[in-house]
């Protein structure tokens, strides 16, 4: 899958399953310009790709203001001439339940994942229209399909990430632009080892969550990223409004191990 030509916008995509997407993308010829609200990790992970021999930017964006992404999209029109691929993988991971999460966590989450999502969207499309068309692919979670305890903004914001991909998919498939989202399990990333570093013992927190996956162990990053590269590319020119798991089977399985008899 090469994207040679194409220009690709990823928001959060200094780190985690954004960083592995931007590299990959780049690897495969795409340009692409990483929007992150941190400065350091966006400009080293722009500064890698390009001394690789790709061809990446990087804009300092917070997701959560419309403006913000709607400025550094026309720069990157601007920059590359074109605009082919949206992925959001933008996202950050708060604790709470329906009673003990505060406003300022709520809005900081749904800020983010979904809102985000939005303002990243209503500012790539109409430069995809005047490429002709083009893919969306939203990072969503396996939390938009189950849930875990004591997860009820993320939970909200990966559940309405769905809604979100759906609705563009509907409304703008005859203008020959296709949405998907990608739902990965448990994936080593720096959000991974933050919430692990919460716990008085990191390490086992890891260990649940390899135990937890039939596969027996955590995905990469790279590995959800080879995910979003398909449908980002034209090899999954009739994949739209789908809802892809990429989670080693954690959905798959019901709990519990019945006896069973040789």
């Amino acid at each position: 899958m090469r994207f040679d030509g194409k220009s690709i916008i990823v928001t959060g995509g200094a780190l985690g399953i954004g960083g592995a997407t931007s590299e990959l993308l780049a690897e495969r010829g795409a340009s692409v310009a990483i929007f992150d609200w941190n400065e350091e990790a966006g400009t080293s992970t722009c500064d890698k790709i390009v001394q690789a021999g790709g061809k990446a930017i990087f804009e300092k964006v917070d997701v959560s203001d419309h403006r913000n992404v709607e400025q550094a999209t026309a720069n990157v029109a601007k920059t590359f001439g074109r605009l082919d691929s949206l992925v959001v993988s933008a996202g950050i991971q708060r604790y709470g339940t329906a009673v003990n999460t505060t406003d300022e966590q709520w809005e900081e989450v749904l800020g983010v994942n979904l809102r985000g999502a939005w303002n990243a969207a209503r500012a790539a499309i109409p430069e995809l229209l005047a490429t002709g068309g083009g893919t969306i692919v939203n990072v969503s979670s396996v939390q938009a399909l189950a849930s875990q305890q004591n997860v009820l903004a993320y939970t909200v914001s990966k559940h309405g990430l769905i809604g979100l991909t759906r609705s563009i998919a509907m409304d703008f498939a005859k203008q020959n632009i296709r949405a998907n989202a990608v739902c990965p399990g448990t994936v080593d990333t720096p959000m991974l080892a933050w919430a692990a570093s919460l716990d008085p013992d990191p390490e086992s927190v890891y260990e649940a969550c390899r135990q937890m996956h039939p596969l027996g162990r955590i995905a990469t990053a790279r590995e959800i990223a080879e995910v979003v590269a398909f449908l980002a590319h034209g090899s999954s020119s009739f994949v739209t409004g789908a809802v892809w798991t990429v989670d080693g089977g954690l959905l798959t399985q019901i709990g519990g191990s019945p006896k069973t008899e040789n």
